[in-house]
């Protein structure tokens, strides 16, 4: 196994055990095998491993099978605050301590503000006294690290990293996401001012893999090399000296297996001339799929309604690339989850960002089209409720 430093030093395994897809067994998590596939990674060197009070069951399981073991202080345990649920200090006492119960631990190494969207959500956190809390758990040794999760566009990433002194951060990033949400940009900002990044969605939830166009699928069936679509995909991170830690969402043994053994051959450099040419070819064949020829390089923003133009394109283009329910999520979470919204319903046909996108798209007629496919009824009602409840 590999390991990188954290921001105080402290060696974290580059593959990490991300513990929201445990297999169900009845409804409820199968604590058994989940518990193999843990021990399994435990065993090969993996130390960090990512859950959420909002994953459900899967404090509770990541708790009971450190337990079970006797192995909480071989590991890193990070866990999120879900503050969208949480209206006072008091609520994000009682939740911290709820999840202490779960995890049946009496500190938290990582600590994240769950999808943190905007400076504003944070701005309320901060007036709700969120900082001094923050200041008495890591005093009394209850939290080791702060940091933050985030979905969202590069430039609010660097915003939120600044507004505050963080431990570190966590981002979705993988070859397709290099130029979207907080993107190659936003990894080298943290990076830069000393923040361990830990990379969530390195296959897009497993679509990188199983939802390959097949065109793209028979270029891994053809590779001389035998590389698979997800070894490429981690070897991709890996390669990236600022990447610190890579989750994986693995619930099987037989995963655990393959992801130890990449992880265990890669670092930094690692990527040779061929590995960069089948992922280039790879993209290729997945851009053929997109609606929008997008490259997310932001030369569109600001709009100034807020639009997230670059976020919408990549939504708009998965729901063809990887699935309609899968664009559609993602567009809810990134447009609708936060104060200041960024929906493509918001454009007002200005054309200001046509005069500065390198790719001459016609930019106003596509946010249409988008709109007209990603605002379904359901967004719409769950925009509303968004709204009315303060829940981003």
């Amino acid at each position: 196994m590999q390991y990188r430093k954290d921001k105080k030093g402290n060696d974290i395994s580059i593959l990490g055990y991300g513990c929201m897809r445990f297999t169900k067994k009845g409804g409820n998590i199968d604590i058994d095998k989940a518990e193999k596939e843990v021990m399994t990674a435990i065993e090969g060197g993996v130390n960090y491993f990512d859950t959420a009070y909002i994953y459900p069951g899967s404090e509770a399981a990541i708790g009971e099978i450190l337990k079970r073991n006797n192995v909480r202080d071989k590991v890193y345990i990070a866990t999120k605050l879900p503050h969208y649920l949480i209206k006072s200090i008091d609520g994000v006492e009682k939740t911290f301590n709820e999840e202490l119960r779960r995890l049946q631990t009496d500190y938290i190494d990582f600590y994240l503000m769950h999808m943190l969207s905007d400076v504003s959500v944070w701005n309320k956190l901060k007036n709700m006294g969120i900082t001094e809390w923050i200041d008495e758990k890591i005093s009394s040794g209850k939290i080791r690290n702060i940091g933050f999760s985030y979905h969202g566009s590069s430039d609010m990433f660097k915003q939120l990293v600044d507004v505050y002194d963080w431990d570190f951060c966590q981002i979705q990033y993988n070859y397709m996401d290099e130029n979207s949400q907080a993107g190659v940009s936003g990894l080298k900002y943290a990076n830069a001012k000393g923040l361990p990044v830990i990379i969530m969605e390195p296959l897009r939830g497993g679509r990188l893999v199983d939802l390959l166009p097949e065109s793209a699928k028979e270029l891994f069936a053809k590779d001389s090399e035998h590389r698979t679509a997800a070894d490429i995909a981690f070897k991709w991170l890996y390669d990236q000296p600022e990447v610190t830690c890579v989750l994986s969402g693995m619930n099987s043994v037989e995963m655990v297996r393959q992801n130890l053994e990449t992880a265990s051959a890669s670092h930094p450099g690692c990527m040779s001339a061929s590995d960069k040419e089948l992922i280039e070819l790879v993209k290729k064949e997945i851009a053929k799929s997109v609606k929008v020829g997008c490259t997310g390089c932001g030369y569109c923003m600001p709009c100034p309604k807020g639009v997230d133009i670059p976020g919408t394109f990549r939504c708009y283009n998965a729901m063809y690339s990887e699935g309609k329910r899968s664009g559609r999520q993602d567009y809810l979470q990134c447009t609708a989850l936060r104060k200041d919204t960024g929906s493509a319903s918001q454009c007002i046909q200005c054309g200001k960002c046509e005069s500065h996108c390198p790719q001459h798209i016609q930019i106003r007629q596509e946010l249409k089209k988008a709109a007209g496919e990603l605002e379904t009824p359901f967004y719409k009602l769950a925009k509303r409720v968004i709204r009315l409840f303060k829940l981003w």
